[in-house]
């Protein structure tokens, strides 16, 4: 703003001709920046569309942890082999029961039902998602409508049973908490997605509950949401244990990361003098050959041509540094002088490499996921094999709307081993 001397947003919101409530949308991180006004956007402030959405996308995917790097620079989490315990031989002795929140396209039900789990309700407000779900489990109960009035009107009006439940599962959004004057208990995260999953857990009461998100949520507001979080579990009776798990080492060829948050009711928990433990690693590495081997046709997305010349020179497992240096100064443009690696900038994956973390647009700058040997993004049936969804899982909505289901998606194979590791929770109820 300063460099075209405009003084103050007010100031930029009057030249735009729009309002300042409309300006600040306009700059929000959750704003679309194709719209018409951020054309205006740019043409006011004399920069290109990459000028203003590589800062937020390098924010957003900061936050998202899936920043890409080479597995060894991948952060190794310290732990002790007492949090893990073995699942290769675990079944479960009985059918439990699961209710799911955030559910999205299903694969984190999915999973927990190749654990052992059955299904009494899926909650969800994404239509697309809600017909994935529907076309293929016409026998669950899947619940299309926001999670705050079915906290509020209570969850069990929804299922249709008065059994107790097993587990509560979901993946509900990361948000900052207000902290001044408060002690941070349930009353104090009201309207953030955690009061409403926190509220239906405190309904619910279930053995145990499965809370995940994106690694990110460690460091979020220098850790002070996490801990807020395992306060508010605490509260509501829970011992609680969590950990960032690597997808990578549960039969997923992909780089992906994600907090796991569990916990068992503590009358359980000291009545039969258990803890949970994580699944322990499979000690196996799959990589895109493993798992894009006969991949059913399916459509896909497409680079425009001015992106595509020069993905054509980038070699397997390469990016944008293997470019000539005055091709890579062209892509690049302002990124080219900022700090970072950068490494998923026009970066074409290897057969020999696991997939980078998938996102939920595969052609966009900070999210390039090329073929090996194609210059195209993965198509919707690959995306899925990475994400470990079975070929027979169909996905319903428009293109765009299936890479954001499944990119969005807990990996199948990883969910089914933090089942199985519940399961053997619960096997000792």
């Amino acid at each position: 703003m300063k460099k075209v001397g405009i003084s103050s947003q007010k100031e930029l919101a009057e030249k735009l001709d729009i309002t300042k409530n409309q300006l600040s949308m306009l700059l929000s991180p959750k704003f679309d920046p194709i719209k018409s006004n951020a054309r205006r956007l740019c043409e006011v402030l004399n920069v290109t569309l990459d000028d203003i959405v590589v800062k937020e996308q390098l924010e957003m995917y900061l936050t998202e942890n899936v920043l890409d790097m080479d597995e060894e620079q991948l952060l190794d989490h310290a732990h002790d082999s007492n949090d893990f315990v073995n699942i290769t031989n675990t079944v479960p002795i009985k059918k439990y029961n699961v209710v799911e929140l955030f559910a999205g396209a299903g694969g984190l039900a999915l999973g927990l039902e190749a654990a052992g789990f059955k299904t009494l309700g899926l909650v969800e407000i994404d239509k697309a998602a809600c017909q994935t779900l529907r076309k293929n489990r016409s026998s669950w109960n899947v619940i299309e409508d926001d999670v705050i009035k079915v906290a509020s009107s209570g969850i069990r009006q929804y299922l249709n049973t008065e059994t107790e439940i097993d587990l509560l599962s979901g993946g509900y959004p990361c948000q900052a908490f207000s902290y001044a004057g408060k002690k941070m208990g349930l009353d104090d995260v009201r309207g953030t997605m955690f009061y409403y999953y926190s509220k239906i857990l405190q309904e619910l009461k279930p053995k145990m509950f499965l809370a995940e998100n994106v690694r990110g949520l460690v460091n979020h507001d220098k850790g002070r949401t996490l801990e807020t979080m395992l306060k508010v579990f605490s509260e509501i009776g829970y011992e609680v244990k969590w950990k960032v798990l690597k997808a990578l080492n549960y039969d997923v060829a992909q780089k992906r990361e994600r907090i796991v948050i569990v916990g068992v009711r503590k009358d359980l928990a000291e009545t039969h003098s258990i803890s949970y433990k994580f699944p322990e690693p499979y000690g196996r590495t799959l990589v895109l050959k493993d798992v894009l081997k006969d991949v059913p046709p399916s459509d896909g997305a497409s680079y425009p041509e001015s992106k595509k010349k020069y993905l054509d020179l980038v070699p397997p497992g390469g990016y944008w540094r293997d470019l000539p240096d005055n091709l890579a100064r062209e892509y690049m443009g302002k990124s080219y002088f900022s700090g970072g690696g950068r490494t998923g900038m026009a970066r074409r994956l290897s057969w020999e490499e696991p997939s980078l973390t998938l996102t939920c647009s595969p052609a966009q700058k900070q999210t390039e996921r090329c073929h090996p040997d194609e210059t195209r993004p993965f198509t919707v049936r690959e995306y899925a094999r990475i994400q470990s969804f079975p070929d027979s899982w169909e996905f319903y909505g428009s293109i765009a709307n299936c890479y954001k289901q499944i990119g969005n998606a807990v990996p199948v194979n990883f969910s089914k081993a933090i089942g199985l590791s519940i399961i053997e929770v619960l096997n000792r109820i």
